[in-house]
């Protein structure tokens, strides 16, 4: 019997042909089903966590949640400065998935709430569990990223952060626009760059000038990139007559009145685009003291620490996330009489993607180890997590945009198109390198710990030196990074700083992953067995052990 086109139509076919050959739907899937992941979160003290990681990422690999990501791309926020009667309300208002992202990620822990608990691993919890949620989207982790930041630079005011870190380290999410202490959560937004300066906040023309009631100054000036506009507070950068120091501005005023913020407009931004980002103006915007007048950029340093972090841990959660589609699809396609995933040089560029993956998870991980320590008062940690973060920040962001691009390539013209999800991700990767300084200002910023924090240089060392004899290769590592250390300058910054960041992952693998993976990463990004593209490996590299640790649920 002859089927009508419109039976053909109703097999999901068409009246012309049949559709085969074609991945089925990634969702659902289990994003936390990373091998490096889990063994890593063990690890580093927080295996106490594992159920509930693993069932946000069940969460997050649902199809829901991968709906809630692509409507909060595909309907940006709007901003909305004035109301119909012509009163100013600057307010941004969001699609309802994007509330759904938020109000997830804040009830998961993924902003401040570590700072309320005093289990040891809780900051690697948050850490891991943004690695996983990661899968979902990445504007909405700059509001709960920020949030989490400032309640180290907040306790620089013990008044302040008395009144505000409970409603900050909340896991209620309320987006209402009230008094703060009348709500249940609070967000916290930074004001800190201005038109002329950038990076070089020293430069900001902001002023703020001290009233009657001590410690409160009005401001009048304006940001230049102020991210999450609809946050509750903001810690901003001014100068008060003792030069640029940190102040606190909430949104709405203790009497319930709104505070001048006037939202000039939202930036048209490359990617991240579910996040609103401003130019806001102040003009007797009132702010409270945060830490002494003349010591803003001292008092933001920790807030800087925590914010560097994320940018690592976004980064592998893009990578991951662009890696598992990938590996979806070469495990779907078919070319050539052979699945994808079994065509040599296919595999090549997976078991290359995942080598850098993996690497990327793990200092992630040992850098939220480093500062979950470090915050409880462990001087080594905090001395190693000073340079190591730095260090991390620039080189994992900087390999996000070649990462994702390969990634895409790997799904072909399947991969270009926005249905796939793939060019969302390739647009995010660079926010990563320019977000808390760019890659030059963290490249300098490692020459300057170096050379003025004690026991920067030698904790970098000592946790290189635990991989020592293990690989010929990561040694020489170790001994011409020690030569170039006292050859550093400003002109050669970049080199030197990718040489500690691949010398830093290298111990890494070493000591706990699989042989098949540290020697291919040592051969490779140490011992110089590579091309200039992904997919270069040598042929004695072990493919098959490597795609097959890092796809979830086995490779084939």
């Amino acid at each position: 019997m002859v089927s009508t086109p419109d039976e053909q139509q109703g097999r999901g076919g068409s009246a012309t042909h049949d559709v085969t050959n074609q991945a089925p739907p990634l969702t659902p899937y289990d994003a936390s089903d990373d091998t490096a992941l889990l063994e890593g979160l063990r690890r580093e003290g927080a295996g106490w966590a594992e159920e509930d990681l693993r069932r946000l990422g069940r969460q997050a690999g649902s199809a829901q949640a991968q709906e809630w990501a692509d409507l909060a791309n595909r309907h940006e926020p709007e901003l909305r400065t004035h109301d119909r009667y012509g009163n100013r309300v600057d307010e941004v208002e969001f699609h309802p998935s994007w509330h759904h992202l938020m109000r997830t990620a804040i009830a998961e822990g993924l902003a401040a709430s570590p700072w309320a608990d005093d289990q040891p691993g809780a900051h690697v919890v948050r850490s891991a569990g943004g690695l996983v949620w990661g899968h979902t989207e990445a504007g909405h982790g700059c509001p709960t990223s920020m949030t989490y930041a400032a309640v180290p630079a907040l306790r620089r005011q013990p008044e302040l952060a008395k009144l505000y870190e409970p409603l900050l380290t909340s896991r209620e999410y309320d987006p209402a626009l009230r008094e703060p202490t009348e709500k249940r959560g609070l967000l916290a937004g930074m004001g800190m760059t201005e038109k002329q300066g950038g990076s070089d906040v020293r430069t900001n023309t902001t002023a703020a000038t001290p009233t009657a009631e001590p410690g409160v100054y009005t401001l009048r000036g304006h940001k230049w990139f102020t991210s999450a506009p609809m946050c509750d507070v903001f810690l901003v950068l001014a100068q008060a007559p003792g030069g640029l120091s940190c102040f606190l501005a909430p949104r709405v005023l203790p009497d319930g009145t709104r505070n001048t913020f006037r939202i000039q407009r939202l930036k048209d931004k490359l990617g991240n685009r579910s996040n609103a980002s401003s130019e806001p103006e102040f003009d007797g915007t009132v702010a409270w003291l945060v830490g002494p007048e003349g010591q803003g950029v001292k008092t933001i340093i920790e807030m800087v620490n925590c914010t560097r972090l994320d940018c690592v841990m976004m980064s592998a959660a893009l990578m991951r996330k662009s890696f598992v589609e990938a590996g979806h699809h070469a495990r779907h396609r078919s070319a050539f009489g052979a699945r994808l995933v079994d065509q040599p040089l296919m595999r090549n560029v997976l078991a290359d993607l995942a080598l850098e993956s993996e690497a990327a998870t793990t200092l992630t991980l040992r850098l939220a180890g480093a500062a979950d320590r470090a915050i409880r008062g462990d001087e080594g940690e905090a001395a190693f997590r000073r340079i190591a973060t730095a260090v991390g920040k620039y080189w994992v962001t900087k390999r996000g945009p070649a990462f994702t691009a390969e990634a895409l390539e790997c799904l072909g013209g399947n991969g270009y198109v926005e249905d796939s999800g793939m060019p969302r991700h390739y647009r995010e990767a660079p926010l990563l390198s320019i977000w808390e300084g760019s890659g030059n200002v963290n490249a300098l910023d490692v020459l300057r710990a170096l050379s003025r924090e004690p026991g920067a240089a030698e904790a970098l060392f000592g946790e290189l030196a635990l991989a020592r004899g293990a690989d010929a290769r990561l040694d020489a590592a170790v001994t011409r990074l020690g030569t170039g250390l006292s050859e550093a300058s400003p002109t050669t910054a970049r080199r030197l700083v990718e040489q500690m960041a691949l010398t830093l992952q290298a111990s890494l693998l070493v000591r706990h992953a699989p042989p098949a993976v540290a020697d291919a990463f040592c051969a490779t990004r140490l011992g110089g067995d590579w091309g200039h593209a992904f997919g270069t490996l040598p042929e004695s590299a072990g493919l098959d052990a490597i795609v097959e640790r890092a796809l979830p649920g086995g490779g084939g």
